[in-house]
């Protein structure tokens, strides 16, 4: 049942009700990726459905987003697309007036309603990562979020590996298996990965600044493939699959998202690539 008996929509209880036949377990770890218009109309929005989040995990459950800031860069395929057919004068300008990145206030990009509104709660905790942050809420929030290192974006000095210890669950709310971000920690763990350069805007003793640092070449164009020979590989309850709203979600254990996309990323990729 995708919607209220009147045709209003969605309801926190049939959300909680939902999620938990998906297999949301009370005290969990849960990292989210959403799209909540995929799943149809629900009454009040994105605070309604992290209510139904924290209803199914209990007190004792820690809920985790991406705050991501593409934009906060002059290296990323967000900042290029924004100053494409710009002058090279028109480009320095725009460059000069990007604000530095601030944990507290810096709005996430392209990460959804659901992500944002987790962010905004006043006992959120978000990392400090200017391109790659996360926010998190519940008791285990300051474990993943502290010392996201700054020349690390989804390593091992990221809340992606404190998610692998704490054995977290990801919930794919509405997206698919191209939204998963765990399988960037397996890119991490092959052997000799890629490395590139990265490049965005930081406020540091008082003063805007650039940051340039390196870090591994992060992909994930294949991740539709990869989550799809994941899901089909017999591997138990790595993913359970049920309708949410109107949309097919998974519920996904962390640990086997990541061993798995470790072992398949150097047997599917061209090396170099």
């Amino acid at each position: 049942m995708s919607t209220a008996a009147d045709g209003t929509g969605l309801t926190e209880s049939q959300l909680t009700h939902q999620l938990t036949e998906l297999g949301i377990h009370e005290g969990g770890v849960l990292l989210v990726h959403s799209s909540l218009r995929s799943l149809g109309k629900v009454e009040g929005g994105a605070a309604t459905a992290l209510r139904a989040l924290r209803r199914v995990l209990g007190p004792d459950g820690t809920v985790v987003v991406p705050a991501f800031t593409s934009d906060n860069s002059s290296t990323s395929n967000a900042h290029m697309e924004r100053v494409r057919g710009l002058s090279e004068e028109a480009r320095t300008a725009f460059r000069d007036n990007m604000p530095p990145f601030d944990p507290a206030t810096t709005p996430s990009t392209d990460v959804g309603f659901l992500a944002e509104t987790t962010r905004l709660h006043p006992q959120s905790l978000r990392s400090a990562h200017p391109q790659t942050s996360f926010a998190a809420l519940g008791p285990h929030a300051a474990k993943i979020t502290d010392d996201h290192d700054l020349d690390c974006l989804l390593g091992e000095s990221s809340p992606l590996a404190r998610l692998y210890e704490l054995r977290a669950q990801i919930l794919l709310l509405g997206v698919g298996f191209n939204r998963c971000t765990a399988f960037h920690l397996g890119e991490y763990r092959v052997d000799s990965p890629p490395h590139r350069s990265y490049r965005c805007v930081i406020r540091r003793d008082g003063r805007r600044q650039w940051w340039e640092y390196h870090d591994v070449a992060l992909d994930d164009s294949d991740f539709g493939a990869l989550g799809a020979e994941f899901e089909g590989a017999g591997l138990g309850a790595a993913v359970r699959v049920s309708v949410v709203g109107a949309a097919r979600c998974r519920a996904v254990r962390f640990v086997d998202a990541v061993d798995f996309a470790q072992r398949w990323i150097p047997e599917h990729r061209v090396v170099g690539r």
